[in-house]
């Protein structure tokens, strides 16, 4: 853990967020700035700074937080539907908080492409 990353100290519960799922390995939590009527983001409880710091033996973490993203947006009635995952990497892509975060967003009709 980063002691100066937002969401490592989301991570450690010394900042509080809306939780909406936590295990060992990942921790959902709803976005502050909605884009959607359904916007949380899922992380790795690890410092990964963005998608390009995964390594070979980060695949099944990645598997695993995908798999929290796609049980979520079943859970929240947006699977059916459809929803968009983001994960933006580095400053062009507008990552603001460098630890590797998946956007879920949902419940609305998107537009393409996308930016």
């Amino acid at each position: 853990m980063s002691g100066d990353c937002l969401f490592c100290r989301i991570a450690e519960k010394k900042i509080p967020a809306k939780i909406a799922y936590e295990d060992e390995r990942a921790l959902a939590f709803e976005d502050v700035s909605p884009q959607a009527p359904v916007h949380f983001l899922v992380i790795p409880r690890a410092h990964i700074a963005t998608l390009n710091d995964l390594g070979e033996k980060d695949e099944g973490l990645a598997g695993h937080l995908l798999a929290i993203a796609a049980r979520l947006a079943r859970e929240r009635g947006v699977a059916e539907n459809g929803y968009r995952v983001v994960i933006n990497v580095n400053r062009n892509a507008l990552q603001s908080v460098f630890h590797l975060h998946i956007h879920v967003i949902g419940g609305r009709r998107f537009g393409w492409p996308p930016g």
